[in-house]
C-alpha cells in the first residue's frame, strides 16, 4: 500500500508538471493543431492550421451573413455568430482565415515564463507583436482581450499598419484599440472591435497564439474562416466553408430568379416565398440552362445540396 501511494504521488506530480509545461506554451504543436481540427481534410499551413483555399475565400465575400448562418445551423453549429461590434469601415466585408490570440489579466510569474520561452524561440518585441509576426496574406487576426477598455488596447496605428501589410485584412478583437482615427483612414482595414481608448495595454499578457478562444458565444479555432459585415461576424469551421459557399450561391441564384419572375408578374409573392412547386423548379432549371456560368458547379451537386433544405 505504501509503495502504491508513492507511485500514485509520483504519477500525480508528473501529470502536474506535464500540464504546467503545456500550460506555458504560447502555441501548440502541429499534431495538437491537427487533433484540434480533425474534420478538416484539406491543405494545412506548416504549423497545422487549416488552409481554406483563396478561391473559396473570394467566393465567400458575396455570401450574405443570413445565408451563412442558416447553413451553419443546418449542420448543427448553433453558436457561430457574434454581434454588437464597433465596425471600422462599415459596409465592407471582412473574410479570412483566423489566426487566434488569447490575452489574460497579468499574472507576473506566468508572463515571466512565457517571455523566457518566447526568447528561446526567437520572438522579439513586446507580446502584442508576436501574433502579428505570424500573419500571412488572407489571415484575420482574431483576439480575445476580454473586453478590457482602459489600459486594454492591444494595437494602435503602427501595429494596425503591420497587420494590414501582412494579412491584407483588419482584425476581430473582443477588446479595444487606440488611434481609431488613423485606423479608420486605412483602406482595407475592415475590423470589428468592442471600442477604442486612448490608453495602451497594461497589466495584460498574451497566453496563447493559435489556440481555441472564446468570442462572445463562439468558440473560435485557428483556421476558422471569418465572415464579417456591418454589425455581425460569423466564424465558419473550415470543413464547412465550401458547403456554406455553395449553399449561399444557390440561394442567391434562386433569389435572383424569383425576383425576376416577380417583376415579370409570372408568379405571385406567395408562390415564390413558399416552397417552390415542381413547375417553378423546372422553370428555374431552364433559366440556369439559358444563363450558363451563373452556377459555379454541377446541377447534380446543386440537387444534392437542395435535398435537405428547409427553405
Amino acid at each position: 500500500m505504501k509503495m502504491y501511494k508513492i507511485l500514485l504521488t509520483g504519477f500525480v506530480a508528473f501529470c502536474l508538471i506535464t500540464s504546467s509545461a503545456k500550460a506555458q506554451n504560447i502555441t501548440i504543436t502541429r499534431q495538437e493543431m491537427i487533433e484540434l481540427t480533425p474534420k478538416w481534410k484539406g491543405e494545412r499551413f506548416a504549423d497545422g492550421r487549416p488552409k481554406v483555399s483563396d478561391d473559396l475565400l473570394e467566393r465567400l465575400k458575396s455570401i450574405p451573413l443570413e445565408q451563412a448562418w442558416g447553413a451553419l445551423r443546418g449542420e448543427g453549429y448553433l453558436n457561430q455568430y457574434e454581434t454588437n461590434w464597433v465596425n471600422i469601415h462599415a459596409g465592407e466585408v471582412l473574410v479570412g482565415r483566423a489566426l487566434t490570440a488569447q490575452y489574460m489579466p497579468l499574472r507576473p510569474e506566468v508572463r515571466e515564463q512565457l517571455e523566457k520561452k518566447a526568447a528561446r524561440e526567437g520572438r522579439i518585441g513586446d507580446m502584442v507583436s508576436w501574433p502579428i509576426d505570424m500573419l500571412v496574406k488572407g489571415d484575420v487576426y482574431v483576439a480575445d482581450s476580454y473586453g478590457k477598455l482602459e489600459d486594454g488596447p492591444i494595437i494602435g496605428s503602427n501595429l494596425g499598419t503591420a497587420i494590414l501589410s501582412r494579412s491584407g485584412n483588419g482584425v476581430v478583437f473582443n477588446g479595444t484599440v487606440r488611434d481609431m482615427r488613423d485606423l479608420a483612414a486605412m483602406p482595407g482595414f475592415t475590423s470589428f472591435v468592442r471600442g477604442d481608448h486612448p490608453s495602451h495595454q497594461r497589466e495584460m499578457m498574451l497566453k496563447g497564439i493559435n489556440v481555441a478562444i472564446r468570442i462572445g458565444p463562439v468558440t473560435v479555432l485557428p483556421g476558422d474562416v471569418v465572415l464579417g459585415y456591418l454589425g455581425g461576424v460569423a466564424f465558419i469551421p473550415p470543413h464547412l466553408v465550401e458547403r456554406v459557399v455553395k449553399t449561399g450561391e444557390i440561394v442567391l441564384l434562386r433569389d435572383e430568379f424569383g425576383q425576376l419572375r416577380l417583376r415579370e408578374g409570372k408568379y405571385t409573392p406567395g408562390q415564390i416565398d413558399d416552397r417552390w412547386s415542381d413547375a417553378i423548379e423546372k422553370d428555374f432549371s431552364q433559366w440556369l440552362d439559358q444563363n450558363p456560368g451563373k452556377l459555379k458547379f454541377s446541377k447534380a451537386e446543386m440537387q444534392e445540396l437542395l435535398k435537405n433544405r428547409t427553405w
